[in-house]
């Protein structure tokens, strides 16, 4: 989107935004095959005082 031949700071704003509202979505996200936190490291429990990381 060219904006170059509007000079006006606020005008130039609500025409890009605009744009974005109307435009699709670039590469829309596909739902997860597995849950968010599976594939995070677990940390495992150690006995009281020691550091887990």
């Amino acid at each position: 989107m060219n904006t170059k031949s509007i000079t006006d700071k606020v005008e130039r704003k609500a025409v890009k935004r605009k744009a974005r509202k109307t435009a699709d979505e670039k590469s829309p996200l596909k739902p997860r095959e597995y849950a968010r936190g599976s594939a995070k490291k677990k940390v495992k429990v150690l006995a009281k005082g020691q550091r887990k990381r």
